[in-house]
């Protein structure tokens, strides 16, 4: 649905009486990029800046975990740099002494490596100091490649084997046209809580949306929730297209369970972070948007947040934080043959051209 066709709603309620030892608190991000123009002598550590940055909120706000949406690397092999810096700055940001305070109600062995006996959720092994979990899917920029005995991994694999991410949202693709015809998505959820909040979080990592779109409309997307599934609150990632590309790809915002209280929305960069309703739908999405721009687009220049995000029983409420490491992202409409009139220049003269705009971008870096 367009801005301009969605009904404008208020926000949903903040909660009327935050009691630490019932509440979750998350800081909430997505589409880190890292790697982005790392070869670049300007913008190359841009996008590490921004992680850094977002592993210290995560301290500041003393959240209870870190929460991404897909596309934490750039390139589905990342740099040997930019895995070196992600696994150094999680392993000083997300180690500790502190006790984590959510409790793991699932199975810690649900989605373990196969063939080793570590527990899929960092912090439920004993030979680890995990102070801040990190819960992510993956995106289509990171997405796991390969298929057969070995299956298929990605770079988030390595840092889950590793006991720095706990990597969700990873399901077997079908090796054939025929499997696919009947294999459909299982979504298996981490089951957390906290004193008397009991909380959700359902997965899926990116897939095609041609994939997803015809999944979704034959109801093949199954989320494996608790008999009590009311009494939860449930959040599901994703990392698909949200804007309409064409008839089949992109991912409907009316087709999700009816039991989701909050969608979070990977892939998309411009930053829609407050939660928004969906027509005749009990969730809300929020859609945090990228934490460093890749493209020219009217998106990337809308400020960049992440949030944090506190859940109380049924009830939730986000407060955006703005990302200050992030490079100004400036957009601006020039019309030649209106300066040509102004400054009196020849717009055939293409060295004079070249100079003025070289100028109207400079006039930004000032």
């Amino acid at each position: 649905m367009s801005d301009a066709g969605r009904e404008s709603v208020p926000p949903p309620p903040t909660l009327r009486h935050v009691d630490p030892d019932n509440t979750v608190r998350i800081l909430l991000a997505t589409d880190n990029h890292v790697g982005y123009l790392e070869r670049d002598p300007v913008r190359g550590q841009d996008s590490i800046n921004t992680f850094k940055e977002i592993l210290q909120l995560a301290v500041k706000h003393d959240v209870d975990f870190i929460l991404l949406a897909g596309d934490l690397f750039h390139e589905n092999r990342p740099s040997r740099d930019s895995l070196y810096q992600v696994t150094a700055l999680l392993r000083e940001y997300t180690l500790g002494d502190k006790p984590v305070q959510v409790e793991l109600l699932s199975d810690p062995a649900d989605g373990k490596a196969a063939g080793y006996d570590f527990p899929a959720i960092n912090y439920e092994d004993p030979n680890l100091n995990v102070a801040i979990p990190v819960f992510s899917i993956h995106g289509n920029h990171d997405d796991p490649q390969g298929a057969g005995p070995e299956g298929a991994l990605c770079a988030l694999d390595v840092l889950s084997a590793s006991g720095l991410i706990n990597y969700m949202g990873k399901f077997d693709l079908p090796l054939s046209e025929a499997d696919a015809q009947t294999a459909g998505i299982a979504i298996r959820p981490v089951l957390l809580r906290k004193g008397t909040t009991l909380l959700g979080l359902y997965g899926v990592g990116n897939v095609k949306d041609q994939r997803m779109h015809f999944e979704l409309r034959s109801n093949r997307v199954r989320m494996y929730m608790p008999r009590n599934k009311d009494e939860w609150f449930n959040i599901l990632l994703l990392h698909q297209n949200r804007v309409r590309h064409g008839p089949q790809e992109s991912v409907p915002e009316g087709m999700f369970d009816d039991s989701v209280d909050l969608v979070v929305w990977g892939h998309e960069h411009d930053c829609r972070i407050v939660p928004e309703s969906v027509a005749g739908k009990p969730y809300y999405i929020t859609q945090p948007g990228s934490s460093v721009a890749t493209s020219l687009a009217d998106g990337e220049s809308i400020e960049k947040h992440v949030s944090l995000l506190q859940i109380q029983g049924k009830e939730f409420e986000m407060k955006p934080i703005p990302l200050r490491t992030v490079r100004p992202f400036v957009l601006e409409d020039v019309v030649l043959s209106e300066a040509a009139e102004e400054e009196g220049f020849d717009l055939n003269d293409q060295i004079t051209v070249s100079k003025f705009l070289k100028s109207r971008v400079c006039s930004f870096c000032r």
